[in-house]
């Protein structure tokens, strides 16, 4: 690889490179020390294609989720089934790997604007901006953008927009699935909501169990299937429809067995 050689945004990959290395070693102990990552179907991800890949994921913080898929899927091509075990898999990252995020978000900081290098695909939200409601036209170089990162190598992204659990998933991410008829995978994650402040930069308590679970490939139909129907199976597939809210949260059970603990405990 030349030490100039550039991405089609035009970020070099060797500065890229020892970008993902970094804040690799830097939020390994994150997932496997002061709290455990615990992953499901990491195999499923050495068997994708090389590019025009879409996952959707449920939403917690701002960079920990995204942190951590980095991780797994790293991990996993370097041929770790459901572990994340010895960094050095992180030596030699796969660096067509990018996430859709909040413009406004990525640049609200020197170090946002730092990890945005490594493969943010900044997008402005159509809904909210600084705190408030807002109502705007989608963006084309937007959905343009996220399709050239489809193009590739692999795209993460969080429909919901938001870390707000069982939001409406946007549809957005459906209409993106027609235009560009990505191999759509699913991920649900559970725990980091409680490991880390909202931005997922901060570890806010240690010894939680995180989970991460990797699910198939979506059968959808590009042609034939409305955005509506599209939208529908996304929202099952990452327990994000309305029905899985009826259901008590795991973070909340943990929450009540920790007051009941405590109550014992005073008494």
């Amino acid at each position: 690889m030349g030490i100039f050689k550039r991405n089609p945004f035009g970020h070099i990959l060797f500065l890229k490179k020892w970008l993902i290395r970094f804040f690799g070693l830097l939020t390994h102990r994150r997932y496997r020390g002061f709290n455990k990552l615990n992953i499901e179907g990491s195999e499923i991800i050495k068997n994708l294609p090389e590019k025009n890949v879409l996952f959707v994921s449920n939403h917690q913080t701002y960079f920990a989720d995204v942190t951590a898929m980095f991780h797994v899927f790293n991990a996993s091509l370097s041929g770790r089934v459901d572990s994340i075990k010895n960094i050095g898999y992180i030596w030699q990252p796969k660096l067509n790997i990018y996430y859709v995020a909040a413009e406004e978000t990525m640049k609200a900081g020197l170090l946002t604007r730092v990890m945005a290098y490594a493969g943010a695909v900044s997008v402005k939200r159509t809904w909210r901006e600084k705190g408030k409601e807002v109502k705007r036209e989608v963006n084309p170089n937007d959905t343009e953008n996220i399709g050239i990162a489809l193009n590739d190598g692999w795209v993460i992204t969080f429909p919901q927009g938001t870390t707000k659990p069982f939001k409406p998933i946007r549809k957005g991410t459906a209409h993106i699935i027609k235009q560009y008829k990505p191999v759509v995978i699913p991920i649900v994650i559970d725990g980091f909501r409680r490991s880390f402040d909202k931005k997922g930069l901060r570890i806010k308590k240690r010894g939680i169990l995180q989970s991460f679970q990797i699910k198939p490939p979506l059968d959808i139909d590009y042609e034939n299937e409305s955005v509506e129907e599209i939208v529908n199976k996304i929202e099952y597939a990452i327990e994000q429809h309305s029905s899985f809210s009826k259901v008590i949260p795991m973070e909340e059970i943990e929450a009540m067995e920790e007051l009941n603990k405590k109550r014992q405990w005073e008494y």
